[in-house]
Formats: C-alpha cells, structure tokens, sequence
C-alpha cells in the first residue's frame, strides 16, 4: 500500500471509482454517432473536485483499467480493450489529462463558479479533442464530420452536466470540509 494515502483518501478514491461504475450505466445512445450520451461525466467532475490531481488520476486510470480488461463498467455497460480502441476511445484517454489537471487547478477553497468554468473550459474542450481524434483515425472521417458526431450535438448536455458536477462537487466538500 502506497504510505501517501490515508484510509480517508482511498476510501474516497473507492467511491468515486464506484461512482463512475454507476454513472455509466445511465446512459443512452444517439442514432448518429456511436458516443452515448451518459452520466458519467458527471462522476469523473466530481472525481477531480473531491480528490487531489493524483488521486484523480489513479481513480480513473483505475477505472478505464477495470474496464479494459473486461469488466463492463463502460458506458452502455460495455467492456473491454476494444471499446478504448475503438471510435470514442478517445474521450476515454482524454479524461486521464482533463480531470488531473481541473483538480490541479480547482483551487483549496469549494467554489461553484471556479469549478464550472474548469469543467466548461478545461474538461469538454479536452475530452472533445480526444474523441474528435478518435473517431477520425479509426472511422476515416473528416473533421466536420467528426464535429457533427462527437461534439455538437452534446454541447448542451455536458454543459448541464459540468453545472451539476459543480454544485455536487461544492456540496460534497463542504460536507468533508465539516467533518
């Protein structure tokens, strides 16, 4: 066991690993593009709100490893090493960059507004490329194209859930801040 995490921190590093199993089951597809909209992204917010820039990249290299070798934990409760290589792999690569750094940059004081604005301009725009280049390599497809499936269409969405990821990640700190 690594000295540098307390009971505290791994248990907290469990349950944000767990959310994102749960998270990920409440998702459905569009007819146009092989991403599912999902709740997971909610998860990986409040993963990077709650824990430290290592501890948030341990919970989701964890959680994208669990899921590599089979467990179906995946949206869509997929499964295995073929759903990182395939055409939204890599919204899956890009969350391992995006969310270390929004911990890095979320400051040490629980604010609404500043976790929002790094959800927003920090973690879609990463994830976006990621899946962006994904699904150009492995479809073949131009990057208008690419934009239409993987981008546009869940702009609105993932901006309400940045702003629910926010307001739960504020209110999760706070409740560990009291303790």
């Amino acid at each position: 066991m690594n000295k540098n995490f307390s009971v505290r921190d791994l248990t907290k590093m469990a349950l944000c690993i767990a959310f994102c199993f749960v998270t990920a089951y409440i998702s459905f597809p569009l007819p146009f593009t092989p991403g599912l909209v999902t709740a997971l992204t909610i998860a990986l917010g409040i993963t990077a709100f709650v824990l430290t820039p290592k501890q948030t990249f341990l919970a989701i290299a964890c959680y994208l490893l669990l899921g590599a070798v089979g467990v179906p934990i995946f949206p869509g409760g997929a499964g295995g090493i073929g759903k990182l290589l395939g055409p939204t792999g890599g919204f899956y690569f890009a969350w391992v960059v995006a969310y270390p750094i929004i911990s890095v940059l979320k400051g040490r004081t629980p604010s609404f507004r500043r976790y929002a604005l790094l959800d927003i301009a920090i973690g879609m725009p990463i994830t976006y490329i990621g899946g962006l280049i994904s699904m150009m390599l492995v479809m073949d497809i131009t990057l208008p194209a690419a934009l239409t499936m993987a981008v546009l269409p869940f702009l609105p969405g993932d901006i309400m859930k940045c702003l629910l990821a926010s307001f739960l990640g504020l209110k999760v700190n706070q409740a560990l801040d009291r303790r």
